[in-house]
């Protein structure tokens, strides 16, 4: 119970945590796109104008200032242009950008860097080269998805040994309503962070679930108040059963 209430609380500090240290993101014009492809990539020329998209991620428009908000894809089709990763390296390398890095793929591996408050990454396909271009992450943003793990996972922790110290039926009333509350986010976080890691916004899947688990957690709620509120008194058959063992009749007892 305390490794699950980790877990639960644990992975929507996650996602606090990865949406605060993601705000103030630089936000991505159509110019400085274009302008960081050109730079990378002089030689090359794109098939069409590229616009840059927002993100839209389980039904929630991400601010122009979140971290993941918007994306330019610059592609260059006919076929995979392996030479073109080749180039991106030496003039990312030449221009000073960092964390320039290999980028597994088919048929032959990209790269990726970052400089300027922009990241780049270069993929390659049968068909296509494709050069994205969105806002890099600010300096504080894995710093503020760590202590956001650390501190939920110990809450949760906390919450399901106290109340696992509680009469029965409080712990199974609070281990239910904390489980269905999470787990659904918790399922769509941990679904994100499995092939991207913490590149794709992950906190959109819990706004997008509110409107449904809220009406459900009120109703569990309520339902678990009225159990509680329905129980018998356990202190009619305990008297008894103490009278028993003492020989007396509480009967007797009170009028004497």
């Amino acid at each position: 119970m305390l490794l699950l209430g980790a877990v639960l609380l644990g992975t929507a500090g996650l996602s606090i945590g990865s949406w605060y240290g993601g705000r103030g993101t630089v936000p991505l014009s159509p110019d400085r796109a274009r302008a960081v492809a050109a730079e990378l990539l002089p030689e090359a020329e794109p098939n069409a104008n590229t616009m840059v998209v927002r993100t839209y991620r389980y039904g929630v428009f991400l601010a122009a200032d979140d971290l993941g908000s918007a994306r330019a894809d610059f592609h260059y089709r006919g076929r995979a242009n392996c030479a073109l990763s080749d180039q991106l390296r030496r003039n990312a390398a030449s221009l000073g950008w960092q964390d320039l890095h290999r980028v597994p793929g088919d048929p032959c591996d990209g790269w990726r860097a970052e400089a300027n408050g922009v990241m780049v990454t270069l993929t390659h396909r049968a068909t296509w080269s494709t050069l994205s271009v969105v806002p890099a992450a600010p300096d504080r943003f894995l710093a503020s998805a760590l202590i956001g793990t650390l501190l939920g996972a110990a809450a949760g922790a906390a919450l399901f040994w106290v109340v696992a110290r509680r009469r029965p039926p409080v712990p199974w009333l609070v281990r239910t309503l904390v489980t269905v509350a999470l787990l659904p986010g918790a399922a769509l976080t941990w679904a994100d962070l499995f092939p991207d890691g913490l590149a794709e916004p992950v906190w959109p899947a819990w706004w997008s679930l509110v409107p449904l688990l809220v009406p459900l957690w009120l109703a569990l709620l309520l339902t678990g108040l009225f159990v509680l509120t329905r129980r018998p008194s356990p202190t009619g058959p305990a008297t008894e059963a103490t009278a028993a063992v003492h020989g007396t009749s509480p009967r007797a007892s009170s009028g004497g």
